[in-house]
């Protein structure tokens, strides 16, 4: 695996998604605005609203504190490797 090809993309997609959540919001954008909307599943159609919206994500790296949450991980590997037949499909 090339390491500096896996960077260059991830923060290629970063900088280029800014200036489309800037057109899209029409203000400054928060730092945290800028790495979700970077890691959006499919565009938005609408402003979200606190505790009513949702959106899809797509993560290209987690943090896990403790045992407890390197479980979690494991299982949800688990649970959608029996699910999606096709490997490609994998979210990690």
């Amino acid at each position: 695996m090339n390491d500096l090809k896996t960077v260059t993309e991830t923060y290629s997609k970063y900088i280029n998604s800014i200036p489309k959540a800037r057109e899209f919001f029409n203000r400054p954008l928060t730092y945290t605005e800028k790495i979700l909307f970077s890691h959006l599943s499919e565009p938005l159609e609408s402003i979200p609203n606190r505790t009513k919206s949702f959106c899809s994500i797509k993560p290209d790296r987690v943090a896990m504190q403790d045992a407890t949450a390197q479980m979690a991980l494991l299982q949800f590997i688990k649970f959608w490797n029996e699910n999606h037949s096709c490997s490609n499909n994998s979210p990690l």
